[in-house]
Formats: C-alpha cells, sequence, structure tokens
C-alpha cells in the first residue's frame, strides 16, 4: 500500500479491530463482492473436485490390479491372508481418498489464488470508494505472480503439516502446539491475498505474521478451529474462504493504516 492509500484508507481504519460480524455486513451489503465470493466458493469446490477424480483414477490404475482379487489360499492360512488383504484394502483405500482429496483441495487453492487476490483488492477499493473490479485487473503477468504465491504457501502448508504431526506426539502440551502452529499458519494463508497484491515476498508476509502476532491469532483462531472439524472441516473452509478473505483484508488495511496516526471510524459502508 502506497503513502496515498494509506492516507485514504487512515481516514476510516487506525490499528483498530474489524469484528468478523462487520466483515460479514461489509460482504453481504456489497452485491458484486459477494458474487464473486460465491463464484470462487464454487470453482474451488469444481477444482477440488476434479483433482479428486484424477487423483484417484491414477492411484487405481497403480495399484488396482493388487485389490482385484483376494489372495488364494486354504484353511486357517488362507483364511488370516483373506481377512488381512481386506483390512489392509480397507486401510489403503480410507487413507488415499482422505490423502487425495486434501491434495486435491490443496491444488484448488494454489489455482484459484489470483481469484482470491483480487476479491481482497476488490474489498479494498470498495472500501476506500474505489471501483470494482480492482483497479488494473487481471494480467498474465500478474495471475502468474499470484499462482508462484499461491504454491509457496501451499508448499509451507504441507511443511507445517509434518511439523504439526512431529508436534502432536509432544507430551501434554502437543495438542495445544499443533492448534497455534494451525492459527498462525491460517493467517498466513489469508494475509496473503493483500500482501500479494502489493506484491510483497513469503518472508516479508511471514514477518508480517510474526510481528503482528496478536492480531494474526485473532485471525487465524476461527480457521484453525474449523480445520479441525472432522470429515466436514474442508467443505466449510470452502465456505468461508470468501469471508475470511474479507475479514483478514479489512484487518490488514487497519493494521496497516495505523502507521499514519490518522483518526480512525469503524467500518460502516
Amino acid at each position: 500500500m502506497n503513502r496515498e492509500q494509506r492516507a485514504s484508507s487512515a481516514r476510516y481504519l487506525r490499528g483498530t479491530w474489524v469484528p468478523l460480524s462487520s466483515s460479514l455486513g461489509f460482504l453481504v451489503r456489497h452485491v458484486k463482492l459477494l458474487a464473486l465470493g460465491l463464484l470462487l466458493v464454487l470453482l474451488t469446490g469444481l477444482l477440488t473436485w476434479i483433482g479428486y477424480l484424477g487423483a484417484i483414477d491414477l492411484i487405481n490404475g497403480l495399484t488396482g490390479h493388487f485389490f482385484q482379487q483376494p489372495p488364494a489360499g486354504e484353511g486357517l492360512w488362507g483364511w488370516l491372508q483373506t481377512w488381512g488383504w481386506l483390512a489392509l484394502k480397507f486401510v489403503f483405500v480410507l487413507v488415499t481418498r482422505v490423502v487425495a482429496f486434501y491434495l486435491a483441495f490443496l491444488l484448488a487453492y494454489c489455482l484459484t489464488t489470483p481469484g482470491y487476490v483480487l476479491l481482497s483488492n476488490a474489498t479494498e477499493k470498495i472500501y476506500l470508494g474505489g471501483a470494482f473490479p480492482a483497479q488494473g485487473g487481471f494480467s498474465v503477468a500478474g495471475v502468474i505472480t499470484d499462482l508462484v504465491e499461491g504454491i509457496k504457501i501451499g508448499i509451507v502448508g504441507i511443511l507445517v503439516t509434518v511439523v504439526a504431526l512431529f508436534a502432536n506426539f509432544i507430551p501434554v502440551i502437543g495438542q495445544g502446539v499443533v492448534f497455534l502452529i494451525y492459527t498462525f499458519y491460517s493467517a498466513l494463508m489469508f494475509v496473503d491475498y493483500p500482501a500479494s497484491s502489493l506484491r510483497w515476498s513469503l518472508g516479508r508476509k511471514i514477518r508480517w505474521v510474526v510481528r503482528h502476532r496478536n492480531r494474526s491469532f485473532r485471525l487465524g483462531f476461527l480457521p484453525a478451529l474449523v480445520s479441525m472439524i472432522p470429515l466436514v472441516n474442508i467443505f466449510f473452509m470452502a465456505l468461508l474462504f470468501p469471508l475470511f478473505t474479507v475479514h483478514t483484508t479489512l484487518n490488514f488495511m487497519s493494521v496497516e493504516a495505523g502507521e499514519t496516526g490518522e483518526p480512525a471510524e469503524t467500518p460502516d459502508q
């Protein structure tokens, strides 16, 4: 955000916390913004489903022959082989489906990053009285840059998952550590959108989250909580992504505008 934009946004915000209810009201009151959010939800769902089916077809093509026929055998040994094969097949199907679904969602997240950057940018423009869509719109170079940034965040997400897996085994405090890890990663994931429109590097985004860790915790708390709901978490996250994007964008603007020291107003546009 350049100096002129900061000065303009400071007329409305000055480091104040924007509640989720205010962000929801802002999203609902602006039909074009809401329509873009719903379009992104549908696109994310479609890409996730296509990616999931493709991953399952690939897995079945590589391993399908092994699970087509149970092992031949007679007597007690044959019975043990058959039940062992069935148990292995059940675990394999369960694990591969879950992994394929999450990887497909991660891919969809990366591919829709330019759209969510547009949603974030449009949120800022509308809040400051600018036109929709955001000035400049899409460009090939911008889309490629946003895709690359989305892939970076996705890779960080994989690393975070690995770290959280090991942290889960820490006695007593393991679950709390895991929740904190996912909370701050969730904040980084949504801060990525308004920060990417400013062409910030991944390192600068991480430094922002660390520097404003109290606000980052508040921004990431609910997404992290939703992500831990078994089975339905990914659907809730997809549905709430536009709201969390708008919510984080408004609070990101508030933090950045707070450096100007001008009077603040609550978001009532």
